[in-house]
């Protein structure tokens, strides 16, 4: 074994040592608990070097090392496995998803699910409307001169809008308007359809222009997603457990009240084919400096539409972690495939 790879054996055995137990770690326990096949004295030649190079620190004089921010970042980039799940989480997993009725219950669980199997905080993203596919629009006539728009996609999002008109309609316009609009927008992603709906006044009669144009305008604001961007979370009473790693709980709690923080991360990762870790100062928002996330996005393979992720301290454990986020990812986007 090269002195590089030696130093990153004893990197990988401070982290591990320190995750469980939350202790700064000396030569001499690496010495005695794992082993590197070296003496005490070449260990603390290795971590002398891995201190220099600011992958570990020492908390005071005396003590052993911790990792810093770029420690855990080599350990996590150069880390060759992730803990797999037991069968028996798997089938609880499955099982717990597969009982959801809708996409609200579907997304609620998976929220409980993770919090449950990581022991922290956890955050699942609802599908993006701008990376969803119309799967059918609904309208019914409440009244005469009053409809209800009801927007459906492929992701198991539901919206709906109630338009009033400006006179009466009759239930055949109605159907021509559902059919119409059902041959333009189905399985066209949502982020096309204003450009296809802008001159459907236009393709009408005059005298349905106008009932044309303020239907349009509605399913346009519908579109507009403002609200739609929103976020589940879970699990926020883990971090009580976590005490010792957060040596100021506010900012974190004020970051996760921000969701505009946990959007951006999740946004990141919905962007990737990969399991990303942000780790203390990878974080933008100082409050989460004490923090990692770990995130995945959720969806058909190369096209996620939404994600999932988890918060907790930087002293978490990374592998088993980065597998439940997988995998919820995994049984969600299959979940909503399959409806």
């Amino acid at each position: 074994m090269s002195m590089e790879d030696r130093k990153l054996e004893v990197l990988r055995a401070i982290v591990e040592d320190f995750i469980s137990t939350r202790e700064p770690v000396g030569s001499k326990a690496l010495a005695d608990r794992h082993n590197l096949g070296v003496s005490a004295a070449t260990i603390r030649n290795d971590m002398a070097a891995l201190e220099e190079e600011g992958l570990i620190a020492q908390p005071h004089t005396s003590a052993g090392r911790v990792p810093t921010d770029a420690g855990y970042r080599m350990f996590v980039d150069r880390m060759t496995s992730i803990k797999p799940l037991s069968g028996a989480e798997r089938r609880a997993i499955e099982t717990f998803l597969d009982e959801a009725v809708d996409l609200d219950d579907v997304l609620h669980r998976a929220v409980r699910t993770l919090a449950q199997l990581t022991r922290n905080v956890a955050v699942v993203q609802y599908p993006s409307l701008s990376r969803s596919r119309v799967r059918h629009i609904e309208i019914v006539a409440l009244t005469s001169s009053r409809l209800l728009l009801v927007l459906i996609t492929d992701t198991g999002r539901v919206e709906q809008r109630v338009v009033e008109l400006p006179g009466p309609v009759s239930d055949e316009v109605v159907a021509d308007l559902r059919a119409t609009l059902n041959t333009r927008l189905r399985d066209r992603l949502l982020a096309e359809t204003p450009e296809i709906i802008t001159d459907l006044p236009l393709g009408v009669t005059r005298e349905l222009r106008g009932l044309v144009a303020t239907l349009t305008s509605v399913l346009l604001e519908t579109l507009v997603e403002a609200h739609s961007d929103r976020i589940v979370l879970g699990g926020t009473a883990n971090l009580a457990e976590h005490a010792f790693d957060f040596p100021a709980i506010r900012p974190v709690l004020e970051a996760l009240e921000e969701q505009v923080v946990l959007l951006r991360l999740l946004d990141e990762s919905m962007a990737s084919s990969q399991v990303l870790v942000h780790i203390g100062n990878e974080n933008i928002h100082v409050g989460l400096h004490s923090a990692s996330v770990v995130t995945s996005g959720y969806g058909p393979p190369g096209a996620a539409v939404g994600a999932v992720g988890v918060l907790g301290p930087r002293r978490m454990d990374y592998g088993h972690t980065m597998a439940r986020v997988a995998a919820v990812a995994r049984y969600v986007g299959d979940l909503l495939a399959e409806r």
